[in-house]
């Protein structure tokens, strides 16, 4: 049977129900793997199966990633960018309480990003700019570290974590290190973030927030198909 958006959705609502059980945590932590898998590309974690991802990056050229917006003029660029970005912070930051992932490997220099924070605050023609010069190559690299960081992550955890309320230093970190912009467009997330436990970390940031900007890429892309003269890249 086809697995669909539908199933992801149903499994997610379940994955919260599973979360709030100590008896079924074992199943919770295998559901959010499975759930994680299908939001990452196919190699984070090696699965056999064709994950979302995979089949926004299927045929991917570079008017469709750089140039084509969807209805909230955001790119593909900036949905990959935006939601590594929030998960690296969450979970290593605040569940794991550890540096990032763009930090330790130096990511930002190699993406060419010209921002460190989330890019909430971009303005449609600032998206623009920002993913004409990002490397591809180099997010795509970001993201699947960020998802392997993400798994470990979440085999560590034991029920107890999950009740925790996030760091306070978690945040403090947060706010020093400028990975959210002190704009009111994005400085929201501190309060946000703030009041969640680890739960609805795993719940939000590292789950479901990625397939909503897959599916806003993925209108992105079709808009981009629109396009002629595209440069074909993958």
């Amino acid at each position: 049977m086809e697995y669909t958006r539908k199933t992801w959705n149903q499994n997610q609502k379940r994955l919260r129900d599973l979360l709030g059980k100590e008896s079924s945590f074992q199943e919770a932590i295998k559901l959010f793997l499975d759930q994680h898998a299908r939001v990452h590309a196919s190699d984070v974690s090696k699965v056999d199966f064709f994950t979302f991802e995979d089949e926004l990056w299927k045929d991917m050229d570079d008017v469709s990633f750089r140039i084509s917006q969807n209805k909230k003029g955001r790119t593909v660029a900036y949905g990959i960018w935006h939601s590594t970005r929030i998960e690296d912070i969450t979970m290593n930051l605040l569940v794991a309480e550890k540096g990032q992932v763009i930090d330790e490997y130096k990511c930002l220099k190699e993406i060419n990003s010209p921002i460190y924070d989330t890019g909430n605050a971009l303005e449609p023609d600032e998206i623009i700019e920002f993913s004409k010069i990002i490397n591809i190559k180099a997010l795509r690299n970001y993201r699947k570290l960020v998802g392997k960081r993400t798994r470990e992550i979440v085999n560590s955890l034991t029920y107890a974590d999950l009740k925790n309320k996030v760091s306070k230093r978690g945040i403090e970190k947060i706010i020093s290190l400028g990975a959210v912009a002190k704009d009111e467009k994005a400085s929201w997330l501190i309060d946000f973030w703030g009041k969640k436990n680890i739960a609805g970390i795993l719940l939000m940031p590292a789950s479901r927030h990625l397939l909503v900007h897959i599916n806003e890429c993925m209108e992105a892309k079709k808009n981009g198909k629109k396009h002629k003269n595209k440069v074909q890249i993958y």
